[in-house]
């Protein structure tokens, strides 16, 4: 390559790195005018106001809470009123006593009101009933017609004996539908928490590595100058700017890639907060390491004390426990006590209805008696007995796995805590080796390659102390799930005791 030809592709490479700089002045003002700046906090408040699961937890919630109302409604008085205003029947049928034909005619006007009262303590229901009604019959056979009032006032007791209240069993599931319900919402809120962290920092990890990439595209340019200046001073071999070149292309490709992969990030990281995907967004976080003092055993036990999960399991044992009830109840022996007192009266002037009148009492007891089921009710019980057993090693389980994951956690704390001081050291080493070499390589005792080598190392290092210090935060969030007690504002994150 002549010396003008280097002279031409030095300029061009000049005016393309002063066009890269207006570019990048011109979109940060372009960003600066619509561009949000998100903290952790912020962008996790956005989620838990935003996020779609978070939305289905709340309706799911929701739900539960009136279903659990409704039932609780459902136990008070219930008062009803069915009216038949007009009621016409005609019809001809064939008297056997007489043996001729007979047409009757029948019209009823009636109303039925009633007071219902279920008994939660016994799963027995009291029900206070009146019966008014107005009655015109006419038969053809003795050419007579009769109209008259009737009115039936009667209390009527039912109650089911020698079985299980089914009123308390379906109101207790309800309870624990809502329990399950209200755990799960806090769950998700947790499980928001978490997914937006690492979300939040996958995203910072991004918008740093693009920062380091943007360093070493500088110092890239500068190590081209010095070694441009050089060839034309005819002081190093034109192979040196071809490899100062190679160099320069190969950070300006690294920079751009990171461009790419920090556009994607912010994609996600907008859908994961249900923002507009239009909006620009960066992100503020402060990294600064600070050891947190986090105690093993308080972390176990109060992950033990207040993890919904354990309480999830044992509303799954309880629910297998009532699935045994009413297993038991397919083939069991049962009874009911029916009682009913009531006044009658009837006459062809309704203020004269209770002129004579009737008192009806009835009594009725009656038994469900199981002969054989051929080993139904057997096999059914020993298959709810099975799966009630399996919940309880789910929970044993369970239990197991807040211990192990809890211990993993602290073991990565106390690990990333060598490894973060380690990487800081590494990184000022890696500065002051990249100073010393960059001096060096202008004075001419080194080449370009291992200048780009130490270039590496520098940006190497400073990539490592940041994943380290993010992983730290990352692992300090998985304490507080995991042991629901926050250890860096040395706050439980909930009081309630499961």
């Amino acid at each position: 390559m002549s010396r003008n030809q280097s002279k031409m592709k030095y300029v061009s490479n000049r005016l393309l790195a002063l066009i890269m700089a207006i570019s990048l002045v011109f979109l940060c003002s372009l960003n600066a005018q619509g561009q949000r700046t998100l903290t952790l906090e912020e962008a996790i408040i956005i989620a838990q106001n935003s996020s779609p699961n978070i939305k289905k937890s709340r309706l799911n919630l929701f739900s539960n809470q009136r279903s659990l109302d409704a039932q609780r409604a459902a136990l008070k008085s219930r008062f009803s009123l069915d009216v038949t205003p007009f009621d016409y029947q005609r019809t001809r049928v064939f008297n056997d006593l007489f043996s001729q034909w007979n047409t009757n005619e029948d019209y009823n006007s009636f109303a039925n009101f009633s007071v219902s009262q279920p008994i939660t303590a016994t799963d027995g229901t009291i029900s206070l009933i009146n019966r008014l009604g107005y009655r015109d019959n006419y038969s053809e056979f003795q050419d007579i017609r009769t109209q008259t009032y009737s009115n039936n006032l009667y209390l009527m007791v039912d109650q089911p004996i020698f079985t299980y209240n089914r009123t308390k069993l379906q109101l207790k599931e309800l309870e624990l539908n809502l329990e399950n319900a209200q755990m799960s919402y806090d769950l998700q809120l947790l499980t928001i928490e978490q997914n937006v962290t690492q979300s939040f920092y996958t995203f910072y990890q991004s918008q740093n590595n693009l920062e380091i990439a943007q360093d070493e595209y500088e110092n890239q340019l500068v190590s081209y100058e010095i070694t441009k200046n050089k060839v034309d001073a005819d002081l190093l071999a034109q192979e040196e700017l071809y490899q100062a070149e190679l160099n320069l292309a190969t950070s300006k490709s690294t920079l751009e890639n990171n461009q790419v992969t920090l556009d994607n990030a912010a994609d996600d990281f907008k859908l994961l907060l249900g923002m507009d995907l239009d909006q620009e967004i960066e992100v503020e976080v402060d990294i600064n390491f600070i050891t947190q003092d986090v105690d093993l055993n308080q972390a176990i036990q109060y992950g033990l004390d207040h993890r919904m999960e354990i309480r999830q399991r044992s509303i799954d044992i309880e629910r297998s426990q009532f699935e045994l009830i009413r297993t038991k109840s397919l083939n069991e022996f049962k009874g009911a006590v029916s009682l009913s007192l009531g006044v009658f009266g009837d006459n062809e002037q309704a203020p004269q209805i209770y002129e004579s009148p009737t008192v009806n009492p009835r009594v009725a007891i009656s038994f469900s008696i199981p002969i054989w089921d051929w080993g139904e009710n057997k096999a059914r019980m020993e298959a709810t007995n099975a799966n009630m057993e399996i919940n309880k090693v789910d929970l044993d389980v369970e239990r197991n796995n807040i211990i192990i994951d809890i211990r993993k956690v602290y073991r990565n704390l106390q690990n990333l805590e060598n490894q973060i001081e380690i990487a800081e050291q590494n990184v000022k080493n890696a500065e002051l080796t990249y100073d010393i070499n960059l001096e060096r390589y202008r004075n001419g005792d080194l080449t370009s390659i291992d200048l780009n080598r130490f270039q590496n190392q520098l940006s190497d290092k400073k990539s490592s102390l940041a994943n380290a210090l993010i992983n730290y935060k990352i692992e300090l969030l998985n304490m507080k799930i995991l042991s629901l007690y926050d250890f860096e504002n040395d706050q439980p994150v909930m009081t309630t005791t499961y």
